[in-house]
């Protein structure tokens, strides 16, 4: 899996964008009920005329923002900073959303009534790690906010609750103004020897890094003195257009180019905007780019977890295979006894020797029953973990990583399964629930289920075999069991085919041109007693040749089963 891309961050220009709509279509709206779904996130619901819409205000460094969201799950409304909103807040109304110029902070206006005087505002400043959240009174006091910024942290503005708000320092540069004429706008952006980029982040309040890629594109990177007077020309024009477009205010939402997004384009402007298009869209980029960074921290959380466990595994391993090593040297013990007591006249001590070299020899002889099995259950731990590692790096969502958290209690020690609680839990999965393995149409018509996890593997390739069902698996590589559901109807040879390739792609050897895969029915797979779950024997089977790419165009648009959800 490729990692994570960067998230763009929202600058002044999205921020008015978002406001522009909210102030359409939220003003005036009653506050019900705040809640905090996790440590840098608050939802606010109101309910104006259109019913109950909701904010999701965050002051997360790396994606601070405020935007409308659809209504979201009932989550953390017993947090101190959702219950000291809710208290502050309650009886109010939404009435006003303020940003003072080209500043990344936001003010949300609470009062009794529409008219009235603000009884309470919230301000969420979205300026990366420094982003925070305040809940003021009437006389601008901090009543609560998001995080405490003591002297430690900041020398400029230490707040805290109970002091008087005090807004940013100011920022850098001149503010962008319409009225400024293009000698003198060229002239600001020349003062410096540097890059186009850096002039305009430098000289002009209110462009970020995503407003300079959009505004310089492929010139970001030259130096201002080389631009010639045809490229001054078309980088003024887009300058004059962005600054109309805030003026004006006509917003619209784009994708793609020099940045992920951009709120100013003058072909997407021309339409008519549709309500909540900006705020929907980029609530949904947001979530889709959290949601990614959220799933490569669990890969790489369960990554560390299984790569101890098999050093440990390893590291135990070798042990039973150096004392099975050893197992030789009792045939040279015995011999050394028998030499001691085959003189004519053995010494005490040489007796004793010769006693202690008997006993040593038996216990190494001994040993062996007991290292044997206990080498091979290591070795099965590693291959079993070995695949755990393959269904992690193919893992594509949530529902998937949660598959290979399930297998953890089986494969790791209780000490690091998290305790007996979440163990029990993971390894039974929710109450009464099966194993829900990625089912799949044939081009025949029939089932073909592909277990994603261990537990997934035994239940498609043991508990729910029929006669006449196929097992496929990668030969002499981890990876996933798949069963084609032959109980159900005749397999073509497109239908085999198609099982084959489900299962390279599906196994470590996914990058391969050609895959060597095993078909073998179901009735003929054997659980190895005392193994993991999903590890099992099989007598015979033909080898297929599988191409692992094939496989994609049967996992495009994968067919729901009637009356499943497809994981």
């Amino acid at each position: 899996m490729a990692p994570s891309p960067p998230i763009q961050a929202m600058d002044v220009t999205s921020l008015r964008a978002v406001l522009v709509e909210m102030r359409r279509g939220l003003l005036p709206s009653r506050f019900e009920k705040a809640q905090q779904p996790d440590a840098h996130r608050l939802q606010l619901g109101l309910r104006s005329l259109q019913g109950t819409l909701w904010l999701e205000l965050s002051w997360l460094a790396e994606a601070p923002r405020l935007l409308a969201i659809d209504p979201p799950l009932r989550q953390g409304d017993g947090s101190t900073l959702a219950q000291q909103l809710q208290h502050g807040l309650r009886g109010l109304a939404l009435v006003s959303l303020e940003q003072q110029g080209w500043e990344r902070v936001v003010a949300l206006g609470f009062a009794p009534r529409p008219g009235e005087p603000i009884a309470r505002q919230l301000v969420l400043e979205v300026m990366g790690r420094h982003s925070n959240l305040f809940l003021l009174d009437e006389d601008g006091r901090v009543i609560t906010l998001a995080r405490q910024v003591r002297q430690d942290r900041s020398r400029l503005r230490p707040i805290g609750t109970g002091d008087a708000y005090v807004p940013p320092p100011p920022m850098a540069g001149e503010p962008p103004r319409l009225q400024e004429d293009f000698a003198s706008w060229q002239r600001r952006l020349s003062l410096l020897p540097q890059t186009v980029g850096q002039a305009l982040l430098g000289a002009y309040q209110g462009v970020g890094p995503a407003l300079a890629r959009q505004l310089a594109d492929a010139w970001l990177l030259l130096p201002v003195d080389s631009l010639q007077a045809e490229q001054w020309q078309q980088l003024w024009q887009r300058w004059r257009l962005w600054l109309e477009t805030m003026e004006q205010e006509r917003f619209a939402l784009g994708w793609g180019g020099p940045s992920d997004y951009r709120c100013w384009d003058s072909g997407a402007a021309a339409t008519v905007p549709t309500p909540w298009a900006i705020n929907r869209g980029l609530a949904g980029y947001y979530d889709d780019r959290l949601g990614r960074r959220e799933l490569e921290q669990r890969r790489a959380s369960l990554r560390q977890r299984l790569q101890t466990a098999a050093a440990r595994e390893r590291r135990n391993a070798d042990q039973q295979q150096a004392l099975l090593a050893a197992v030789p040297g009792s045939e040279a013990m015995q011999r050394r006894a028998d030499g001691l007591l085959s003189v004519p006249a053995p010494s005490r001590d040489e007796i004793d020797e010769a006693q202690r070299l008997y006993r040593q020899a038996r216990k190494l002889r001994r040993s062996v029953a007991a290292i044997t099995p206990r080498l091979e259950l290591h070795q099965q731990r590693l291959a079993a973990i070995d695949t755990s590692l393959t269904f992690l790096e193919q893992a594509e969502n949530g529902a998937q990583l949660t598959a290979v958290e399930e297998d953890l209690p089986a494969l790791l020690p209780c000490r690091d399964s998290q305790g007996p609680g979440p163990s029990r839990r993971l390894r039974r999965g929710p109450a009464g629930s099966a194993p829900s393995p990625l089912e799949l149409r044939s081009s025949g018509g029939l089932r073909l289920q592909v277990g994603r996890n261990h537990r997934q593997n035994e239940w498609i390739s043991l508990q729910q075999a029929r006669r006449g069902d196929l097992w496929f698996h990668a030969q002499e590589c981890p990876g996933s069991h798949v069963v084609l559901k032959g109980s159900e109807g005749t397999p073509s040879d497109e239908d085999l085919r198609e099982a084959a390739d489900l299962a390279a792609h599906f196994s470590r050897g996914r990058a391969n041109g050609r895959v060597p895969v095993v078909m073998v029915p179901t009735g003929d797979l054997q659980r190895i007693a005392g193994a993991g779950p999903g590890t099992v024997r099989h007598r015979g089977g033909t080898v297929l040749w599988a191409v692992p790419d094939r496989a994609a165009d049967l996992l495009a648009e994968p067919p729901r089963l009637p009356g499943t959800e497809q994981p």
